[in-house]
C-alpha cells in the first residue's frame, strides 16, 4: 500500500529507532454503552453511578458534560448542575465484554497493546504488521472497526511517544483524531495548560500557578534544579514532558499493580463492631477479585475516609505472598484494630492487595537505541 503523505514524517530513520505510537480512548465509554443499549437514553444527559446522597459519578455522557458534570463528581452536585440528569447503575460485566471485543481489534494490528483501563490503551505500530504504511491510517482503521463492530466511537492520538499520543487523543474528543509528528512535540506541549499534563491534578496545578507555571512553555522555562527543589521525585518527569520527551516502551500485557475493592456507606459508621462487619464484606469482595485474577501479593492496605473526608491508611507486608483468605482477613482486621477508636465516623472503607509477584518497575528501560531519538526533538 502506498505511504499516506500525512504520515510521511513517521518513517523510521535508520539508526534512530523512531516509534509510532497510538493511544486509543473510548468516548464516555460506560455512558456510551448504556446509550447504545437503551435507545431512550440517546441524546440525553446520562450518568453512570449511584444517585443516593453518597453516590459518585463513574462517568457521564457528553450531553451531561455540557452542564459541568464530570467523572468522580458527587451525585448531589451533578444533579444540582443538571436537574434532568438520568442515573444508570453500572454494568461492569457488559463493559468488560465490550472492552475485550475492542482489544481483539487492537491485536489484529499489533501484538504490542498496553491496556490502561477498560476504555483506553497504547499501541506500538512501529513494525506495521499488516503493511499498511501509516500509523495515522492504522488509527483511522481501528476507529472505523470499533464503530462498525460495537456501535461506539473512539478518539485516537498518534505520535512518536506515549506521552504525546495520550495528549493527542484528548485533543479532538469526542470521535476525533490528532497527530503530533516528529519535531512538533515541544511546540504542542508549550501551548497546553499545565492541567492537561498527565499526573498533575488540581492541587498540583495550583502549586504550579503559585510558582508562575501555567502552561507547558512556562514549565519548559524552569531548569531541572528549580524543578527538583519544588517537585522532588516528579522533577525529571516534568522536565522531559515539557519538552515532549518520553522514552517509555509500550508494555504488552501490562501487569496490574494491585487488586482491591472499596465501598462508600449509605450512612457513616462509627462503632467498632459495625466497622468490623463492613470490613468482612469488603474482605470477601476483594478476595473474590484476587482469586478471579489469580493475583499473588505481599502487602495488604486498609483505606478509610472519615466524615470530614480525611483519609487514613494502614499497610502491612508479609515475607511471602498472601495465599489464604483467612490470612488476608486477619491482616485487614489487625490494621483496623490499630486505628480504633477513630476520631470521626467512617464514610468509606477499602482494602487492597499489592506488591504483586508479577509487578515490574514503573520505568522499564527503553531500548538502547532510543537514546538517539533525542536528536529528533
Amino acid at each position: 500500500m502506498a505511504e499516506d503523505p500525512s504520515d510521511a514524517a513517521f518513517d523510521d530513520i535508520p539508526g534512530q529507532g523512531l516509534r509510532k505510537i497510538i493511544h486509543v480512548d473510548m468516548d464516555a465509554f460506560y455512558a456510551s454503552v448504556e446509550q447504545r443499549d437503551n435507545p431512550e437514553l440517546r441524546g440525553k444527559p446520562v450518568a453512570v453511578g449511584g444517585d443516593g446522597p453518597r453516590g459518585v459519578l463513574t462517568t457521564c455522557s457528553y450531553e451531561a458534560r455540557k452542564f459541568g458534570c464530570r467523572s468522580a463528581m458527587p451525585s448531589v452536585t451533578a444533579k444540582r448542575l443538571c436537574p434532568q440528569l438520568i442515573f444508570v447503575r453500572p454494568r461492569f460485566a457488559v463493559y468488560t465484554a465490550v472492552s475485550r471485543q475492542i482489544r481483539e481489534i487492537f491485536h489484529e494490528f499489533t501484538p504490542l497493546v498496553e491496556p490502561l483501563a477498560l476504555d483506553e490503551a497504547f499501541l506500538d505500530v512501529t513494525a506495521d504488521e499488516k503493511g499498511i504504511g501509516s500509523a495515522t491510517r492504522i488509527a483511522e482503521l481501528i476507529r472505523a472497526r470499533i464503530k462498525a463492530e460495537t456501535g461506539l466511537t473512539a478518539s485516537a492520538g498518534v505520535s512518536y511517544n506515549k506521552f504525546l499520543a495520550k495528549l493527542a487523543s484528548d485533543q479532538n474528543k469526542p470521535d476525533g483524531l490528532c497527530v503530533i509528528r516528529p519535531g512538533e512535540g515541544a511546540d504542542f506541549v508549550a501551548r497546553l495548560p499545565i492541567r492537561r499534563f498527565h499526573g498533575i491534578g488540581p492541587k498540583g496545578a495550583d502549586k504550579m500557578a503559585a510558582l508562575g507555571i501555567e502552561t507547558g512553555a512556562d514549565l519548559a522555562a524552569k531548569d531541572i534544579l528549580f524543578l527538583r527543589e519544588h517537585f522532588g521525585s516528579q522533577a525529571d518527569y516534568l522536565f522531559r514532558a515539557a519538552r515532549g520527551i518520553d522514552l517509555r516502551r509500550v508494555k504488552a500485557d501490562r501487569a496490574r499493580k494491585s487488586v482491591g475493592a472499596e465501598r462508600t456507606f449509605d450512612h457513616d459508621i462509627s462503632s467498632g463492631p459495625a466497622l468490623r462487619e463492613a470490613l468482612e464484606r469488603i474482605v470477601q469482595l476483594t478476595w473474590d477479585r484476587i482469586e478471579k485474577s489469580k493475583a499473588e501479593g505481599r502487602t495488604v492496605t486498609l483505606k478509610l475516609k472519615l466524615k470530614d473526608f480525611t483519609g487514613l491508611t494502614r499497610a502491612r507486608s508479609t515475607s511471602e505472598p498472601v495465599h489464604d483468605r483467612n490470612q488476608f482477613a486477619e491482616i485487614g482486621h489487625a490494621l483496623l484494630n490499630e486505628l480504633l477508636p477513630l476520631p470521626q465516623p467512617v464514610r468509606l472503607m477499602g482494602l487492597t492487595l499489592s506488591h504483586l509477584t508479577e509487578d515490574e518497575p514503573d520505568e522499564t528501560p527503553a531500548p538502547a537505541r532510543a537514546a538517539s531519538q533525542l536528536s529528533l526533538f
